[in-house]
C-alpha cells in the first residue's frame, strides 16, 4: 500500500540518524510549557513561564521559520538534519508548531483563568466591569488612548500600510454610506507598544485587569464614523528577523550603517506567521494571505476567551502588589574557592589562587568588584574586555568610563551582531569611543561570542595580569537567573593565551598555539573531536574512558560523527544539553552507549563545560561555545581549560549534580520525545537549583564521574 505524504514524511525523519534542530527547539519549548504544568508552582509562575514559552515561539518564527522562508522565497535547496527538502520541512513544522500553540492557548483558557481570582487579580473585558469602573475605562480612553490611534485604511487609494512585527493590530472591515455590500474597505489600528497591555482598576482587595485592546475594542466605532462596521478583527503579525551581515569592502566605514539598515530591515520584513482572533473575516484573511504570500498552515487561531501575545503577562507577573507571590531565590553564597569574598582585596587573593564562580549561586561581585578597583587604582594600565549583552545601567559600562577619566587605557569589542541586542549595544559602544574608550564594533564577519577580561596592573618591579573567563555575558541582571560559570586568575599561562588572543581581535595577528585556551573559528572543532577520539581508542584498549559534556546546544554533525564512534568502540557519553540537540541517543548499532537530559527549571541553564576522562588525566573545559557549526565556524569563541585540583573537581560535581536531579530533569529518548525524570522508589528528590546553594567543599573531595 503507498504511503500518505504524512507517512512518508515521518519515516524520512525516523530514519535520519541526526534529529532537526528546529523540531529539536519545539521539543525544548515544549519542556518550558511543562513547567507551567507542575503542581508546585503558583499562578504567577505559571504566567512566568507562559510567557516565556510564548516569547520564545516568537523568537523561534523570526528566526528559524524566517530563515525557512529566505529558501522557500527564492527557491534556495535546504535539506534538514531529518533529511526533508525545504517544502516538506515546512509542512511538518508548521503541523508540530500549530499543535503546540493550541496546547499553549488550551492550557490558559481551561487551566489558569479561572485559578486567578483566588490568587487576587481578575483579567475582564469592559462589559463585565461595573458601572464605575466602565466610566472610568472610557474617560481614559478618550484622554490617553484615543489620541494615539490612527485609522489606516487601504484601498485604490491609499497604499498598503507598513503594519509592525509583533504590535496587536485591529483590521476593521467597514462600508461606506449608500455602497453595495461587496464594496469593503479594510483599515488598520495598531496599538502603540509604548501603552500598557492592561489598564489596572483596584476593588476592594482584587485587582482587575482589562487589556487595551478590549478597551479599545469597546470604543473603536469612535473611529469609524458614519460608516457600517462589518467585523473587527485582532491579528498580529510576526515578519522574519533573520539577517545575515554580508562583509563588506569597505568594512570600517560602512559597518555600524550596515547593521542599522540590516535592523531597519526587521520592521518590514517578510511576514512568517498570522495570529488571529476566532471569528475572524475570511475576505481580510484572504486579503492578507495574497498579499504576503502566505497559506492557510500561517494562520494561528487564538480563542476568543484566550489572551493574545502571552508575553503581556510581565505587566501582571512584575507587579508591585504581587511581588511576594513569586517565590524569592536564595541568597548567594561565597565561592567554595573564595569564602571570605567579603573581606579581602580581590587583588590580593588573586596574586595567590583562583577564584571560580558558579552564578547564580555565587554573586557576580566579585568581578564587579575586581573592574571598580581596577578603574581607581593608580597602577592598572589598561583594561581589555568583551561585551556581547549588557544590564540596563550596566555597572560594567560604568566602571571603564571611570577608567577612561582616570587616564587607563580601555579597549572594548562591543559585538553589535548580538541578536536583539544590536541598538543597545551600538549605543552603548558609541558612548564608551566618545569618552576615549578603544572600541571595536565585532572582527570581520564573525560574531564575537567569547568572554574575556584582562586588566593589566604594574607591581613593583612587575607586571600582574588578573583575567576572567567565562560562559555568561557580563550583565548583572541574567547573572541572577543563568547558570554560568566564570574564573578569576593571575595564572600567566593563561594570562598569555588570552593576550594572545585580544591582539587577534584588535589587530592583524595571526596567533601561535594557546597552551590552555582553545578558540574558534580556527581549531575549536579539531581540538574536541581529538579529545573525543582518544576517548574512543583508550576504551578499545579497555581502559577506562568517559565524556562529560554540559552545552546549550549540540547541532555540529562532525561533532555528533565522533560521538556515535566514541559511543561504538565501548566510551560512556553523558550529555547535559538543555535547548537543541541533534544526536539521536540509544539507538542500537550507533549511539548505545549515549545518554542525554535536558534540565529546565527556575534557572536558565547557560554554562558550558567539557570534560573528558582521559586515563584519570583529566581535560577539562570552560567557555563560551556550543557544539554547533555557527559556535566553530562563524565565531570568535574560546574554552578555557581548568587545571587547579580543586577546581576541577567544582566542575565535575556540577556534571554529577546534573546528573543526579530529578526534578528538573528530562531524559532524551530516540526518537528525539523527551520524558521528565522523576524520583525513584526511595530516592530524595534532587533539584541542583536548590542543593547548589547548600553545596560545602567536603562535599566534592570524592567526586568521580566514572569508576576504574
Amino acid at each position: 500500500m503507498k504511503l500518505l505524504q504524512h507517512d512518508k514524511i515521518e519515516e524520512t525523519i525516523n530514519n535520519s540518524e541526526l534529529i532537526s534542530r528546529d523540531l529539536s527547539w519545539l521539543k525544548f519549548n515544549e519542556r518550558v510549557f511543562d513547567q507551567i504544568k507542575k503542581d508546585k508552582r503558583n499562578i504567577f509562575e505559571k504566567f512566568k513561564f507562559l510567557a516565556i514559552a510564548a516569547s520564545n515561539l516568537d523568537e523561534f518564527f523570526m528566526i528559524r521559520v524566517g530563515s525557512l522562508y529566505n529558501y522557500l522565497d527564492y527557491d534556495k535547496v535546504r535539506i534538514d538534519y531529518s533529511g526533508l527538502r525545504e517544502d516538506d520541512f515546512k509542512k511538518k513544522l508548521m503541523i508540530e508548531s500549530q499543535n503546540f500553540h493550541k496546547r499553549l492557548q488550551r492550557h490558559f483558557v481551561k487551566e489558569l483563568l479561572f485559578k486567578t481570582q483566588e490568587a487576587g487579580f481578575i483579567l475582564s473585558n469592559v462589559r463585565n466591569l461595573q458601572e464605575e469602573e466602565q466610566k472610568t475605562i472610557k474617560e481614559y480612553f478618550y484622554k490617553a488612548v484615543y489620541p494615539m490611534l490612527t485609522p489606516m485604511v487601504f484601498d485604490g487609494y491609499h497604499t498598503f500600510p507598513i503594519l509592525m512585527n509583533k504590535l496587536l493590530i485591529f483590521g476593521v472591515v467597514t462600508i461606506g454610506p449608500g455602497e453595495k455590500k461587496d464594496n469593503k474597505k479594510l483599515s488598520f489600528v495598531q496599538i502603540p507598544s509604548n501603552i500598557p497591555r492592561f489598564f489596572e482598576l483596584e476593588r476592594e482587595d482584587m485587582m482587575i485587569y482589562v487589556p487595551i485592546e478590549e478597551m479599545i475594542r469597546e470604543h473603536i466605532v469612535s473611529l469609524f464614523r458614519n460608516v457600517t462596521i462589518e467585523s473587527i478583527n485582532l491579528f498580529r503579525i510576526t515578519r522574519n528577523g533573520d539577517f545575515t551581515l554580508e562583509e563588506s569592502e569597505d568594512m570600517d566605514t560602512n559597518f555600524l550603517e550596515e547593521v542599522k539598515r540590516k535592523l531597519n530591515e526587521r520592521k518590514t520584513g517578510r511576514v512568517v506567521r498570522i495570529e488571529i482572533e476566532e471569528g475572524y473575516s475570511k475576505w481580510m484573511v484572504n486579503l492578507l494571505k495574497q498579499r504576503w504570500t502566505l497559506n492557510d498552515d500561517s494562520i494561528f487561531k487564538i480563542e476568543r476567551r484566550s489572551l493574545m501575545d502571552f508575553s503581556g503577562l510581565w505587566q501582571i507577573i512584575g507587579s508591585k502588589r504581587f511581588k511576594d507571590k513569586i517565590p524569592a531565590t536564595p541568597r548567594p553564597v561565597p565561592p567554595l574557592s573564595y569564602p571570605e569574598a567579603a573581606s579581602e582585596d580581590i587583588f590580593q587573593v588573586l596574586k595567590h589562587k583562583d577564584v571560580l564562580l558558579h552564578h547564580p549561586y555565587n554573586d557576580m561581585e566579585p568581578i564587579l568588584e575586581l573592574l571598580d578597583k581596577a578603574a581607581d587604582d593608580p597602577h592598572v594600565m589598561a583594561i581589555k574586555m568583551t561585551i556581547y549583552r549588557l544590564a540596563k545601567n550596566s555597572r560594567i559600562v560604568g566602571a571603564l568610563l571611570k577608567a577612561v577619566e582616570n587616564g587607563k587605557h580601555v579597549s572594548v569589542l562591543f559585538e553589535v551582531k548580538a541578536r536583539f541586542d544590536e541598538e543597545n549595544n551600538i549605543r552603548e559602544a558609541k558612548k564608551m569611543q566618545k569618552a576615549g574608550c578603544f572600541v571595536i564594533y565585532g572582527v570581520s564577519n564573525f560574531k564575537t561570542h567569547t568572554k574575556l577580561m584582562l586588566i593589566v596592573k604594574k607591581e613593583e618591579n612587575r607586571v600582574t595580569r588578573y583575567v576572567h573567563v567565562g560562559s555568561g555575558n557580563y550583565n548583572e541582571e541574567t547573572s541572577r537567573i543563568y547558570t554560568d560559570i566564570g574564573l578569576l586568575t593571575t595564572n600567566e599561562i593563561l594570562a598569555n593565551d588570552v593576550s594572545e588572543f585580544f591582539n587577534v581581535i584588535t589587530g592583524h595577528s595571526a596567533p601561535t598555539n594557546y597552551q590552555n585556551l582553545i578558540t574558534s573559528p580556527r581549531d575549536m572543532r579539531n581540538n574536541l573531536i581529538e579529545f573525543i577520539r582518544i576517548e574512543a581508542e583508550n576504551a578499545s584498549k579497555g581502559i577506562p574512558a568517559g565524556i562529560f559534556i554540559k552545552i546549550n546546544s549540540l547541532e555540529d554533525s562532525e561533532f555528533i560523527f565522533a560521538l556515535y564512534k566514541a559511543s561504538q568502540a565501548g566510551v560512556r557519553i553523558k550529555l547535559i544539553v538543555r535547548g537543541i540537540c541533534c544526536l539521536r541517543p540509544g539507538r542500537k548499532g550507533l549511539s548505545e552507549n549515549i545518554e542525554v537530559i535536558s534540565i529546565v527549571g527556575d534557572f536558565l541553564e547557560h554554562s558550558r563545560i567539557y570534560h573528558f576522562h582521559n586515563n584519570e588525566n583529566y581535560r577539562t573545559y570552560v567557555g563560551s561555545a556550543d557544539a554547533m557549526v555557527r559556535s566553530f565556524d562563524k565565531r570568535l569563541e574560546s574554552l578555557f581549560k581548568v587545571e587547579n585540583e580543586f577546581l576541577q573537581k567544582q566542575l565535575m560535581n556540577i556534571l554529577r549534580y546534573n546528573l543526579w536531579d530529578n526534578e528538573n530533569a528530562y531524559v532524551m529518548q530516540e526518537n528525539g520525545q523527551y520524558i521528565s525524570k522523576q524520583p525513584r522508589e526511595g530516592e530524595e528528590p534532587f533539584n541542583i537549583h536548590q542543593k547548589f546553594f547548600e553545596l560545602t567543599p567536603d562535599m566534592i573531595e570524592d567526586v568521580r564521574l566514572i569508576d576504574g
